[in-house]
């Protein structure tokens, strides 16, 4: 049994509740301290999600880069204190991208998340910073966090009823023909616009069975809709009184957009539910946010349906925040029959064009501080899930891409990536995922902003480029733990301060390919406890770059590559027979579609991945056996549910 000791420091403990001197501080009348001593600055809480706290402590000094925030939290009312992983030291790392003028360097500072916690539940949290150079302000926060719940409607509002606008029968009063009707008051025409009656934070709209498709040529369409056919919803809610637009139980609500660009635009809202509904036909069913002018807060989007749609839900703005997005089925438009990328070279192939065209973009996209995206079915997009590129992050740190967690998804043929982190800045939870067939890459980070992001217990399958993990434009602070990815990683970019744990590389015999590849920008790195699986016929298996070399050294096994570079102390080779029975795709076949309900992840208990880990605090120390298992899958545990929990046949896509 080993424990992960490369990113952690000791646990000490302290008495000091709010706020201590640190080792060295700096005090009236004495000499200032060293550019090596390290000052604290601010200490962020970022936004609770439901399973994870993010913390941001911003400094000066540190040159030689030796401070350390350790962590420790427990459940308030509780005695004893856990270990958490310490904060990530980040600073310096540069993002350059010449063709869109961004050019951003990284704040000093501490980042990153306790991990694994309980839903509303509220914990004490401990951080000390220390350093042998000497800490100068505030050297230790206690803070108390309460995580989030999943949204629910208020129970003591009004409920009011929408009926389709062709409804003969018996309506609950009060009834409307249309959410606008009932939302604002709105009339026909040029009287849409007219919202004398507005809903109330609280109340929830019940819409009963039935088509609801704008008649948006019609100047006096009864949707109250014209020209567009958008809803435009735009009213303020509170967390506890949140306005509630769900089915009513009776049958199945479609929304049909009738081709129309936008079908809801919510971007100006606050704290709305979307329940139980079905949303087709359109190009953007649920409109959030744009950047540079506004976006929605507190939107939750559950147990619905999206089909025949360019866009699920996406918003690009820095002032959304605190999205619940869970258990949603998104059925794009893309081919449904063949693996097709979005760069014609790689794919001739694939037919006559050779690339697809971008007829659904993403199922999901977000971009603003502590989004839960978790328990959705995705397939046939170009992207699955995705937080927005955006650029220079912002300098208020509460308008940042920031904890943010993916988690449990279902993620079935996507013509470039499984999920991508690209504008992420820090506190970025990718875990339990499951993606098969993606055209271009896996799980992205490009770039990321300091970090850290975190890919952890996610599972991929037929990635025929060999990108499993896009780290290219100088992503920074990347941690990724017990993955099981079916390919390789081919060299992207550089990476700076990248950590690999606890994972499964098995490779596809793809031609020519070695199954790992390094690419570190700086000295900050690590690497062990993985397992690989190395290409037939491949002389070259492993890459490794480092800052000082023009090219990457090159080894044709872990013994050379761990000799030469002090990294894989514990790393294994291993084959395919650590799993119960699963085979690899067929690297000739790049367009092949596989599907999940065919595959099996499972450890052999015989196997070599058995046991093979290192423990790594709040992620991992539930194992069974004598040590942590390599991969996304503990032997002898359950294996996470993907995908919508309402969902229960397979496969969701067909």
């Amino acid at each position: 049994m080993h424990v992960f000791k490369s990113l952690l420091t000791s646990m000490v403990v302290v008495s000091v509740i709010s706020s201590a001197n640190g080792e060295g501080l700096s005090q009236p009348g004495n000499p200032s301290p060293s550019p090596n001593a390290v000052r604290a600055g601010r200490f962020h809480v970022e936004p609770p999600t439901l399973l994870n706290l993010g913390f941001e402590w911003a400094i000066e000094g540190d040159a030689n880069r030796n401070a350390t925030v350790d962590v420790r939290f427990r459940q308030v009312g509780e005695i004893e204190w856990r270990q958490a992983l310490p904060l990530v030291r980040i600073g310096g790392e540069r993002v350059f991208r010449e063709r869109e003028g961004l050019d951003y360097t990284v704040p000093d500072g501490f980042a990153g998340s306790i991990l694994n916690l309980q839903p509303g539940t509220e914990y004490e949290c401990q951080f000390l910073m220390r350093d042998p150079d000497g800490v100068e302000g505030q050297a230790v926060h206690t803070v108390r966090v309460k995580t989030r719940s999943e949204p629910q409607p208020f129970p003591g509002g009004r409920v009011l009823h929408v009926y389709p606008p062709d409804y003969q029968g018996e309506r609950q009063e009060p009834s409307f023909s249309s959410i606008m009707q009932a939302y604002y008051g709105a009339g026909l025409g040029d009287w849409n616009v007219v919202w004398e009656h507005r809903v109330q934070p609280g109340d929830t709209i019940l819409v009963h069975a039935g088509l609801y498709k704008p008649d948006r040529r019609n100047y006096v369409d009864p949707l109250c809709t014209p020209f567009d056919g958008t809803t435009y919803l735009t009213l303020k809610a509170t967390p506890d009184r949140p306005i509630t637009i769900k089915a009513a139980g009776d049958g199945e609500v479609i929304f049909d957009g009738g081709g129309n660009h936008r079908l809801f635009d919510v971007m100006a809202s606050a704290y709305h539910i979307f329940e139980g509904l079905t949303f087709r036909n359109t190009d953007v069913a649920i409109f959030a946010g744009q950047k540079g002018v506004t976006g929605a807060v507190g939107l939750t989007v559950k147990n619905c349906r999206f089909e025949n749609v360019g866009f699920g839900v996406w918003t690009e703005s820095p002032y959304s925040r605190e999205f619940y997005i869970a258990d949603n089925l998104f059925i794009g438009r893309e081919d449904r029959f063949r693996l097709i990328g979005w760069t014609g070279p790689l794919w001739p192939s694939a037919g006559r064009y050779g690339s697809h065209e971008l007829v659904s973009y993403y199922a999901i996209k977000v971009y603003g501080p502590g989004h839960v995206i978790t328990h959705n079915a995705i397939a046939y997009f170009h992207d699955g899930i995705g937080i927005s590129t955006y650029g220079t992050p912002e300098n208020d740190p509460d308008l940042r891409a920031s904890s943010i967690d993916i988690y449990n998804n279902d993620i079935h043929m996507t013509n470039d990536d499984f999920i991508e982190t690209d504008g992420a800045v820090h506190n970025v939870r990718v875990f339990r995922n499951r993606g098969v067939n993606a055209a271009q890459g896996g799980y992205s980070a490009q770039p990321s902003f300091g970090g850290p992001v975190y890919f952890y217990r996610n599972i991929l399958y037929h990635v025929p480029t060999g990108v499993s993990f896009k780290f290219s434009a100088n992503p920074a602070g990347l941690f990724v733990f017990h993955n099981t990815i079916i390919g390789e990683q081919v060299g992207m970019g550089p990476s700076s301060n990248v950590h690999w744990r606890n994972n499964l590389f098995v490779g596809t015999d793809a031609p020519g390919r070695a199954i790992m590849s390094w690419n570190n920008a700086t000295e900050s790195y690590s690497s062990d406890y993985n397992g690989y699986r190395p290409n037939r016929g491949v002389s070259a298996q492993y890459r490794w770059r480092v800052p000082t070399a023009a090219q990457p050294q090159v080894f044709a096994t872990l013994a050379e590559f761990r000799s030469a570079t002090a990294q894989e102390k514990h790393g294994i080779e291993v084959d395919y027979d650590v799993f119960e029975n699963l085979r690899p795709p067929d690297p000739s076949n790049r367009h092949a579609v596989y599907h999940a309900m065919d595959l099996n992840f499972r450890l052999n208990p015989h196997g070599a991945a058995v046991d093979a880990g290192v423990i790594i605090p709040t992620v991992n120390e539930d194992f069974t056996g004598n040590g942590p298992d390599l991969g996304a899958l503990e032997l002898g545990q359950s294996e996470p549910h993907y995908g919508p929990r309402w969902l229960t046949w397979q496969p969701f896509y067909r």
